[in-house]
């Protein structure tokens, strides 16, 4: 009965589609009721009752589609009005990967979810592709041959799909210690219980059944996402929703379209008044980047997941109470976690721990940093740990500087600094090397003076993936190696990397441009890496970052209103001064952040900067701080006109 049910499955899924290609609706099949709960569901009859390997394979290569073709529309979801959120690009690009690893990949079932689970690790993009890399690794596992018995494959129905959205959901979770809600967590979270409660209230001859559940998981995962502006207030200031719950309902869209035939969405559904917002933008704008800052990203994308940062600083423990942020790699058994967790919570909070099968990355913001080191010891052997200015780790801007495809490709591995073309083995060995993430041509030029032997081309507009930081990595002419990701969205990318790399890594978590050339001036080639990742975090932390780019929708800040097309300057504190030119904006926020304490001003001109502007603000800078000393490069990057560095 097995066999022919799968032959069934089999042969429905070769009728359906053909790889690759999209449907194009219904095709006149007969529509019958379900009745379940409180709702009446429309299902076709003609809807496949499971799921085969290639259909699984095909629902990938949808949802990479759909992502495709919302990608802008999920990049303005974003907390601030800048031209660069990001979180769309990111989940597309993390999805290609995962297409790009099944065109060579075996066809069974444990070849196409081993190929989920490495594509989505290993193609990550920014915070958004990381945690849809768990999602997706823990449906894979769950829709994967049990270890027992490989050659078995049985079919992906109804109940083995709930189980799998329950397993993404779960792995997602386990990696927060406090997972927070109005988050694309809390999303996944409402469309697995759904699927499992429309499981529970089927008949198990239901051939409509997966359609059904589906459907119930996407209904549901729809309500909570309009439901995350009443959960998490910075997106209901914002007037948005959550832009990576509304990229991994398309998941489900995939799924939809794969199990009865309906085309994908050709818009994103979104509430009306949150379309309104996002449609006021301007429409030309390049919105191919990354989210605003640290903030944005931090509160209105994940929210905590990776980085382990306060979600929208509201309804959660205010970070700027703990000193420290403390990261390290623990290798202890499985069974010996929990027990580790609990010792943690009392030490600390933004607690996340990732990992398993004897290997986890760990991380806390606390005021004791001792015991957190010792607890870890007591479980286990911690290493490679990072100890960094909590404060400054929050509320440090992120690098907005924009994409640069100066190395041929946004993301490609630009090889060696300073526009070496030798192959690594060439390169006389070094301690420690450096691996830096560049947006710019002007930048690399910069970054390579200051002792940077790999360049990694990426940043606000365009992550690297993690294979391509990997590679880098490798490259590099030192088994020691530091990585600057210079931005906050590739941090997490970063240390996936370091983690996965043959070499000792140590990540120095800057999150802007001038703070990665900051962090350079503590760097040893011939320390370690962990003790370079120690001096350079410090001289990195010195520098407090902005800068200006302009507003691509209407929005208010505590400057006050901001209209579309008006130059908005950003500090750690997001929009801090707004102006009708470029100038303008850069003159009010140097007022914000400049004291007598500061000594050294670093001016990094991107692309769009005009020399009228820039010799008004450097006027007003003589005349204004005739102190400072101002040091003035050409960096290039699009967007941002202005970077500042102040020391």
């Amino acid at each position: 009965m097995r066999l022919q049910w799968l032959g069934f499955c089999r042969a429905a899924v070769a009728a359906r589609a053909v790889p690759g290609t999209l449907p194009t609706g219904r095709r006149g099949r007969v529509v019958a009721s379900a009745v379940m709960s409180d709702r009446n569901a429309q299902i076709d009859v003609g809807a496949l009752p499971c799921l085969d390997s290639e259909a699984l394979a095909e629902v990938m290569r949808r949802y990479q589609s759909a992502l495709n073709q919302h990608r802008v529309t999920i990049d303005r979801l974003n907390v601030y009005p800048v031209p660069d959120g990001d979180t769309g690009t990111n989940m597309a690009l993390t999805l290609a990967a995962v297409s790009e690893e099944l065109l060579q990949s075996g066809a069974g079932r444990g070849d196409i979810c081993r190929a989920i689970s490495h594509g989505a690790l290993m193609g990550a993009r920014g915070n958004s592709g990381v945690i849809v890399s768990q999602l997706l690794r823990g449906l894979a596992s769950t829709l994967a041959p049990s270890d027992d018995h490989p050659e078995a494959e049985p079919p992906i129905d109804a109940e083995m799909l709930a189980k799998g959205l329950v397993a993404a959901s779960t792995a997602a979770d386990s990696a927060v210690m406090r997972p927070v809600e109005g988050t694309i967590l809390s999303v996944a979270r409402a469309s697995a219980q759904a699927a499992e409660r429309a499981l529970h209230t089927l008949g198990g001859d239901d051939d409509g059944a997966l359609a059904i559940v589906l459907e119930r998981a996407k209904q549901a995962g729809q309500e909570a996402l309009e439901a995350t502006p009443q959960q998490l207030p910075v997106l209901a200031d914002a007037g948005v929703v959550d832009a990576g719950a509304a990229g991994y309902l398309l998941l489900l869209d995939a799924l939809l379209s794969v199990v009865d035939g309906r085309p994908l969405p050709d818009a994103v559904d979104l509430p009306a008044e949150v379309a309104e917002v996002i449609a006021h933008g301007n429409a030309g704008a390049s919105l191919q980047g990354v989210a605003a800052d640290p903030v944005a990203e931090q509160r209105a994308e994940l929210h905590s997941y990776l980085d382990g940062d306060e979600a929208g600083g509201h309804d959660v423990h205010d970070p700027s109470g703990t000193r420290y942020e403390v990261m390290f790699l623990l290798a202890a058994p499985d069974e010996k976690i929990d027990d580790f967790k609990m010792a943690w919570d009392s030490l600390g909070d933004s607690i996340v721990m990732v990992g398993g099968d004897g290997l986890w990355n760990c991380h806390i913001h606390t005021d004791d940093i001792g015991p957190v080191i010792e607890a870890g010891i007591d479980v286990g052997r911690p290493h490679r740990i990072q100890i960094t200015d909590l404060h400054e780790q929050v509320a440090g801007l992120g690098g907005h500087g924009a994409h640069g495809a100066h190395a041929g490709q946004p993301g490609a591995h630009a090889g060696a600094a300073g526009g070496a073309s030798a192959e690594p083995a060439q390169r006389p060995l070094v301690g420690c090397a450096v691996v830096t993430v560049s947006p710019a041509a002007g930048l690399d030029e910069m970054f390579a003076s200051l002792g940077c032997h790999e360049l990694v081309t990426g940043g606000q507009t365009m992550n690297p993936s993690t294979a391509e930081l990997l590679a880098a990595i490798e490259s590099a002419p030192s088994q020691q190696v530091v990585v600057l990701p210079n931005n906050s969205n590739i941090v997490p990318v970063a240390r996936q990397a370091g983690d996965h790399a043959d070499k000792t890594v140590a990540v120095v978590a800057t999150t802007s441009v001038p703070a990665g050339l900051a962090a350079l001036i503590g760097y040893d080639p011939d320390a370690s890496a962990d003790a370079n990742a120690a001096s350079m975090g410090d001289a990195a932390d010195a520098v407090s970052a902005g800068e200006v780019t302009q507003a691509v929708r209407d929005t208010t800040a505590p400057t006050g209103d901001v209209a579309v097309g008006q130059w908005i300057g950003l500090d750690d504190g997001g929009i801090s001064a707004v102006g009708d030119t470029a100038a303008a904006a850069a003159i009010g926020l140097l007022e914000n952040m400049l004291t007598p304490t500061h000594e050294i001003l670093t001016l990094i001109e991107g692309a769009g900067a005009q020399v009228a502007e820039t010799a008004e603000v450097m006027a007003w800078l003589a005349e204004h701080w005739p102190g400072i000393e101002v040091e003035r490069h050409v960096g290039g990057q699009d967007h941002y006109p202005y970077l500042f560095g102040i020391e």
